[in-house]
This record gives structure tokens, C-alpha cells and sequence, in this order.
């Protein structure tokens, strides 16, 4: 199962390589405390518990929720202990910045020094092998919301037919990741969990639609039967086509929305398709990749009136604690 999320984009770690959410808590104390609070920390304990949730394992032929990788990709953090995998955690911050065991001391390390002896060429080469090593950074962005939605979106077309799972979260970047899962704790000290501010929340707003219709358009590709997800996976791809064309006509500056909805509609939403729609989506993820590394938000204001307001935010995000 884990090979046929990970084609997804999901954001299951490597078990031999995870550290475990109190490696990284050292550190990130605030960021930490805000997670405990949220849905995504609170699955360790309720979503094996859960009446519904137990319905779908049944159907799926799941005994026991916490033990069988059908369910562990998306809802638990693994790690391997001895001779086997181990859930450790809900969905923590390895589930989106990837197992951290080759990462995780180049990036606390300030270059063997420390954060005010490091110099700057010394930090953005830290920050470069860490990357290079497989961490995953607010500031790479489509990669971040690749993990996002490849569980957000579910990619398991057995799972919804036969188990009855949601096909998904009505799931969108900038209402989710400002609302309970709000950490931005660390450039302040701990003294503020900071909004994105709206350069940052046009790139989540774009680049969340734009890897809302590569996964969809994949899982439209894998589909075999006409039956619930192959309709709402199309649906889906449908939903965000139309909104990347009002993005398009909103910053005509941003040749690369235009040509998301162009590689959209290059292949049928439709059952035996798989080639074309892979290549559809992989067109989409070209130009998300080139919108990651040409644009800060600066020059997208057009997208402001297109973004979720506060009132939309996915639950209350946890106000930082008192620093003295």
C-alpha cells in the first residue's frame, strides 16, 4: 500500500528514517505545543476509536487500525522499532517535512557555530544539504502541499468504493494551514504564531489549486470502475480547472496559470486514460514547479479576491505563549 500512496504524493515517511515529533519538539517547543492541539496530533488516540472509522477498516478487511499500512500512510506517524513498524504519533512534522534521521542535525546545527555566529552563506549552505538531504521547508513550498494532498485527497480507489471513505477533505491551502496547524512561531521566538502575510497567502492560494488538480487528474488516471471515485476525482479535477481559470484571469501577469489550465483539458476525465491524464499532470506539476521557484506572491495581488477570508480558516490556530 505504501508504494501506491507514495505515487501520490503522500506524505508517509520513511519508518527507518523517522526521528519521532519529541526529536524535533527540542527545539521547536512552541510549534510543538501548537500541534497538541490540533486534529492532526488528537488522531493517535480518537481515529482508531472511531465509529466510522472502524466501519471502513471492516469493509476493508483492516483488524486493527493502528498495525495495517491501509491506514497508516496517512493518519499516524511509523517508525521502526527492532523488527518492525511501530506507529508513534498522529500526523506530526515528519508527515510533512519528511522523516528527519539524514536531515535533522544539518539543519539545527548552524554550521558548527551558532545562529548569531553563523554567516549568511554558511546558513543558505546548511539550509541546501538539509534540503539535499530531504527536508522538506515552508519555503519549497509545492513539495509541502504535495504531501497535503496526497492525503487530503485520498488516493485509494478502493478505499471510498468498497470502504466508504470520504474521497476527500473539501480541502484548500490557505484556510487550512492558517487555521489550527498554525505554527509560525519561529522567527518570532515564540512570541507570535504569525499569519502569512498576503504575498504568502497568494502562493499557497495558487499553488494549493494547482496541486489539487495534478492529484486529481492522477486519481482520475488510476480509476478502473465507474463507480464513486472516479466521479469525484473528476469532479474534483473539474472544480479546480475552473478555479485556476478565474486565477488565470486574475494575474494575467503569471503566464503558468494559464498553462495549468491548458495541460487540464488536454486529457478526458474519463475511465482508460491514464497515459493522458499522467501527462496532463505531470504539465500541471512542471508549471507548479516553476511557480515554487520564479514567484514570491508579490506580484500576484490580482488572486486577493479569489483567497479564503479568516472566516473560513479550518479551526483556531493556538496564540503563542508568553516569552520572557
Amino acid at each position: 500500500m505504501i508504494s501506491g500512496f507514495a505515487a501520490y504524493g503522500a506524505g508517509a515517511s520513511d519508518p527507518v528514517k523517522t526521528v519521532g515529533p519529541n526529536a524535533c519538539a527540542e527545539c521547536h517547543k512552541q510549534e510543538a505545543e501548537a500541534w497538541k492541539s490540533t486534529h492532526h496530533f488528537k488522531t493517535f488516540r480518537e481515529m482508531p476509536r472511531n465509529t466510522k472509522a472502524k466501519e471502513i477498516a471492516d469493509r476493508m478487511g483492516v483488524r486493527r487500525i493502528k498495525l495495517e499500512s491501509l491506514c497508516l500512510n496517512c493518519h499516524f506517524t511509523v517508525q521502526q522499532k527492532s523488527d518492525k513498524a511501530e506507529p508513534i504519533a498522529g500526523i506530526s512534522c515528519e508527515s510533512c517535512h519528511s522523516a528527519g534521521q539524514d536531515w535533522i542535525k544539518v539543519h539545527s546545527g548552524f554550521s558548527g557555530k551558532t545562529a548569531q555566529t553563523e554567516s549568511k552563506p554558511e546558513k543558505e549552505t546548511r539550509w541546501k544539504l538539509a534540503d539535499s538531504k530531504g527536508m522538506i521547508r515552508p519555503s519549497t513550498l509545492y513539495r509541502l502541499a504535495k504531501n497535503c494532498y496526497g492525503c487530503h485527497v485520498v488516493p485509494q480507489e478502493d478505499l471510498v468504493n468498497k470502504g466508504g471513505h470520504n474521497a476527500g477533505s473539501a480541502f484548500e491551502l490557505v484556510s487550512w494551514s492558517q487555521g489550527e496547524v498554525r505554527h509560525n512561531t519561529w522567527h518570532s521566538k515564540g512570541k507570535d504564531n504569525v499569519l502569512a502575510s498576503a504575498a504568502r497567502k497568494r502562493m499557497l492560494y495558487l499553488v494549493g489549486l494547482g496541486v489539487e488538480l495534478e492529484t486529481a487528474l492522477r486519481a482520475v488516471g488510476k480509476a478502473t470502475v465507474r463507480k464513486a471515485y472516479a466521479f469525484l476525482m473528476a469532479q474534483r479535477a473539474d472544480r479546480a480547472r475552473k478555479q485556476l481559470d478565474a486565477a488565470a484571469k486574475a494575474a494575467p501577469n503569471i503566464p503558468e496559470i494559464a498553462k495549468m489550465v491548458e495541460f487540464s483539458h488536454s486529457a478526458g476525465l474519463k475511465l482508460n486514460n491514464e497515459r493522458a491524464l499522467t501527462a496532463a499532470a505531470d504539465g500541471v506539476s512542471k508549471q507548479l514547479s516553476d511557480i515554487n521557484d520564479k514567484y514570491d506572491g508579490s506580484t500576484m495581488a490580482g488572486l486577493d479576491g479569489l483567497i479564503p477570508g479568516s472566516d473560513k480558516f479550518k479551526g483556531t490556530a493556538r496564540k503563542a505563549a508568553a516569552v520572557n
